[in-house]
């Protein structure tokens, strides 16, 4: 089967891509991800990316716009409400791309992280589906959290600290009341 698998990151994709490919399908990233901020992260992340694919020999489609404008716009007034919003335009874009250039399914790399609402996800990518006449695949990659990270540090990939948001960020970094 032809699959476009969403890339939000190379860690990410690594467990995702073996066991797609293991299955025997036929897969390409697609990259696209506005909420990533700031832009040197998202430089970062979208050069991790591509020395991944180029290392496992992964064809990928890549949206580099930086999208921050958007993004905020879209969840700024309302920050705790970001992620079914950012799951919904990251699957939409992918359903869209994989619907218009003759795949037979899609997915995203979201499903191999342990910090992401799988239900969610599961929903929209299905909706998504449906909209646009093409398969959705769910599969919980969760199971290969530590095989992806023990691939990800022997490459010696650049690994993230937050999801990618400028929010995610902050709750990382920032003070949290009380403390």
């Amino acid at each position: 089967m032809k699959i476009l698998l969403h890339v939000c990151c190379a860690n990410c994709a690594i467990y995702p891509v073996k066991i797609l490919r293991e299955q025997g399908q036929d897969v390409t990233g697609f990259f696209f991800n506005p909420n990533i901020h700031p832009y040197l992260e998202f430089k970062r992340r979208l050069d991790t990316v591509k020395d991944y694919a180029d290392r496992s020999d992964l064809a990928v489609i890549y949206r580099e716009e930086y999208l921050l404008a958007n993004f905020l716009s879209q969840v700024a007034a309302n920050p705790s409400g970001r992620c079914p919003y950012c799951y919904q335009s990251r699957l939409e874009e992918t359903a869209r791309f994989a619907a218009e250039n003759s795949y037979e399914a899609f997915t995203s790399s979201l499903l191999y992280s342990r910090f992401q609402n799988h239900a969610a996800i599961r929903e929209q990518g299905l909706a998504l589906g449906q909209q646009f006449g093409i398969r959705f695949l769910y599969e919980d990659f969760r199971k290969g959290w530590n095989e992806g990270i023990t691939i990800s540090k022997s490459m010696g990939l650049y690994r993230q600290q937050y999801c990618g948001c400028i929010y995610s960020e902050q709750d990382r970094y920032a003070p949290r009341d009380g403390n």
